[in-house]
């Protein structure tokens, strides 16, 4: 879900192989390194991946079983929870009010980082439904970054574990926008294996994430990770309950 460039691709392999590793993993896996979403998420022999915490409460729960979810170190993060940065072009908007009526972009209409927390931050000031001029999907947080410092859109919401990597790893594909401000925190994007994965299985992954080994933990702080927790559903609920206030006031899509 964070291979903003190739070396923290090759840093998240070596994270997963090292888990893998201290979890005493036997059976022979494949890694798909360019996997199809959500797809992937719904097939019976996944070992291991990680889901955006909107598509996991609201149609995996059933489906797939939380191992634990990552904390990281960057500016919105606290414990296992993260926020959204919303950006626009830099000195183009001074408050969330000015952005009515103008373009916004968001990577996925499932996104609870770029969807969801978005339609929670305006729907106290949509009216008749209605907030944006209009609302592009672009694909990818990075996708939306681009749209908003290009002039393709005018504001989005940024996952800000993105937005931490893209600082760090191509802080000029940041140049030319602002950080407007960060949106309300939900848990983070937990990893997940299949309900069909033994649970002895289950229960050595889960441990090594939570107690890892001094190779584990060093793929962690490469890739900004304190810890792991294992939260449960009823932590992620809370994902449902920013959907619910945009569903209360009439601002059921972004728009």
């Amino acid at each position: 879900m964070y291979n903003v460039s190739p070396r923290l691709q090759r840093d998240y392999e070596a994270f997963a192989a090292s888990l893998l590793a201290q979890a005493e993993v036997q059976e022979a896996v494949t890694l798909l390194p360019s996997p199809e979403l959500p797809a992937l998420w719904h097939r019976e022999d996944v070992l291991l991946t990680q889901t955006c915490g909107y598509p996991y409460i609201k149609s995996l729960r059933d489906k797939v079983s939380l191992l634990a979810t990552p904390c990281f170190d960057f500016d919105g993060c606290e414990g296992s929870d993260y926020s959204s940065v919303i950006i626009t072009r830099a000195g183009e908007v001074h408050a969330l009010a000015d952005a009515r009526g103008l373009i916004a972009a968001a990577n996925d209409p499932h996104s609870n980082s770029g969807m969801n927390v978005l339609r929670h931050a305006v729907s106290l000031l949509a009216t008749k439904g209605r907030f944006f001029g209009e609302v592009k999907w672009s694909g990818s947080h990075a996708a939306s970054l681009r749209m908003v410092r290009d002039g393709e859109a005018d504001i989005a919401a940024i996952d800000c574990v993105t937005y931490g990597y893209l600082k760090e790893e191509s802080p000029e594909s940041l140049h030319g926008t602002d950080v407007l401000q960060y949106t309300a925190q939900t848990p983070g994007l937990p990893l997940v294996v299949a309900r069909s994965v033994p649970e002895p299985l289950q229960r050595r992954l889960r441990d090594a994430l939570l107690s890892p080994g001094a190779k584990l933990r060093g793929h962690m702080e490469a890739l900004h990770i304190r810890e792991f927790q294992h939260i449960d559903d009823a932590k992620y609920e809370r994902i449902l309950r920013l959907e619910a206030v945009a569903l209360a006031v009439g601002y059921p899509a972004l728009l």
